[in-house]
């Protein structure tokens, strides 16, 4: 396969998915921003950025579609969810094609985000009749004091490339099921998934007589759109997923006027092999969270600390997984390992690795992999890294498929060396004994949002709320009590006698 053809296929593939997802033409055709697929290097879109006078009215409209999307009853408005779901579902392969092409995803992963997406919306479906609040008891008589959860107002989403389209409907499915607007600005370097999205919802709002114009919008640019974003008055809550750079930039703008930030920032995740560990699981969960998506997820594995018990014995395997992975053109069966998303992404790999040998690590893989036809496009063999310790190099996170390899001797330091990075996204422990993983997932274990036993700490499912700590921003999205970021509490005390009783006893007669 020559260089041409291969241009030829991924340009008219992406023409073909936009064209059935109903993108209108000029949507991704016209604009003076390059799309291009890391597959290939090529350019696959032109999209015009929203101008700043645009990002404003699009806010603006969010607002007005919100003041009516309050109003409608909140199963009502899950039934909105419901069909964008559906639509989801007939469109999983085209959708899955498209985040292929534009973020390098292997077909299983990329079709598996979009099933992410339909699991939230079904999650988000029975939420919206499940937004529960207390009752609480009262000291004073003939009163009742309750909790309602009202609608917050229009949810700003900030994306990221890795996850171009999932990362979205976490944030939306549960937002338009609480009753707000949304405004999505997606990852620059895939804006081709998010105007996807934006057709499938439309559809989805043309069968939903009660969908006002403007509850879902996309807008697209660099940085200075996220900022109209965080700066806007009638943005309540924004949720940014990004570098920790990033959210250094967003968080203080947010609290300076009192908005809410739900943060998704950085992930160094670590796993621990104990001694009576599964080596044949250790071997497939370590490998699939490492090297899964090109080693760009937010959960992708970074350190991996080995008891040195079965160091010897885990480990030249782990290093024939290494050398035996297929990477290659995600669009082929067999590969397991597609692109970097550009190459800035393979020469910040290249200079880590160089550093890690600076500071005595032995370094298996991290070569180039050429491509037929000499695509320009960033394809590199995963890199296992034998560190002698947690350098300066291990403890900053690297967003490319280098995995650090360190020996230990003690649960208790594995366990700190698990904690000693300025970043708390996921983290996994491998063991058959129980009291080294209920020690793991303890207060004194891992002090990550994510802790697992026996799985990597990549693979989130949709029903547990994902985030983490410290530098990670503390943000939760998905499941459990999330839908409460998107929401306003109000504490409601009713009285229903004659008289005036205050709390506390207080006297005020008049």
């Amino acid at each position: 396969m020559n260089l041409q053809t291969k241009i030829a296929s991924a340009a008219s593939d992406a023409a073909d998915v936009l064209g059935r997802l109903g993108v209108r033409p000029e949507l991704w055709t016209a604009g003076d921003r390059a799309v291009r697929s890391p597959v290939t290097g090529e350019i696959i879109g032109q999209v015009q950025d929203t101008s700043p006078e645009r990002v404003q009215a699009t806010i603006e409209a969010a607002h007005a579609a919100y003041l009516a999307w309050r109003s409608v009853p909140a199963p009502r408005r899950g039934e909105l969810v419901r069909l964008l779901g559906e639509e989801l579902r007939a469109a999983k392969a085209d959708l899955g094609r498209l985040v292929t092409l534009e973020a390098g995803k292997i077909a299983s992963e990329a079709e598996g985000e979009v099933q992410e997406m339909i699991d939230i919306c079904d999650y988000a479906v029975g939420l919206s009749r499940q937004l529960f609040g207390l009752t609480i008891a009262t000291e004073r008589p003939d009163h009742r004091m309750m909790e309602t959860w009202h609608p917050l107002g229009v949810v700003g989403v900030i994306s990221a490339f890795n996850f171009p389209v999932a990362v979205w409907s976490w944030n939306a499915a549960l937002a338009l099921a609480c009753g707000d607007a949304v405004v999505w600005k997606p990852s620059e370097k895939t804006p081709l998934t998010a105007l996807a999205v934006q057709a499938l919802f439309e559809r989805a709002a043309a069968r939903f007589p009660d969908a006002p114009e403007g509850l879902s919008a996309v807008v697209i640019g660099g940085r200075e759109v996220g900022e109209a974003l965080v700066e806007h008055p009638k943005v309540p809550l924004v949720s940014a997923t990004g570098s920790t750079a990033m959210g250094r930039a967003v968080a203080p703008r947010l609290a300076a006027r009192f908005a809410r930030a739900l943060l998704e920032l950085g992930g160094n995740n670590a796993a621990i092999v104990c001694p009576s560990a599964d080596l044949d699981l250790a071997l497939r969960g370590v490998a699939f969270a490492a090297m899964g998506t090109a080693g760009q997820r937010c959960t992708s594995l970074r350190r991996l600390f080995v008891h040195e018990s079965v160091y010897d014995a885990f480990v030249p395997r782990l290093k024939a997984a290494y050398a035996s992975v297929a990477v290659g053109d995600p669009r082929e069966a067999g590969t397991l390992v597609g692109p970097l998303i550009d190459l800035a992404a393979f020469e910040a790999m290249q200079r880590a690795l160089a550093e890690a040998r600076k500071a005595g690590g032995e370094v298996t893989g991290g070569d180039p992999v050429a491509m037929p036809g000499g695509a320009v496009a960033a394809y590199v063999r995963p890199a296992l890294v034998e560190m002698p310790g947690q350098t300066e190099i291990v403890r900053r996170e690297t967003f490319a498929p280098i995995l650090y390899v360190m020996r230990y001797r003690e649960l208790s330091e594995a366990i700190d060396l698990n904690n000693d990075v300025p970043q708390g996204l996921s983290s996994s422990i491998f063991t058959a004994d129980m009291r080294e993983a209920e020690l793991f997932i303890s207060a004194r274990g891992s002090d990550c949002g994510i802790a697992n036993v026996n799985i990597g700490p990549s693979g989130a499912e949709i029903g547990g709320a994902f985030g983490g700590e410290k530098e990670t921003g503390g943000g939760r999205e998905a499941g459990s009590d999330s839908w409460k970021a998107y929401m306003r509490r109000a504490t409601n005390t009713m009285n229903y006698g004659a008289t005036l009783p205050l709390a506390q006893g207080v006297k005020f007669d008049i």
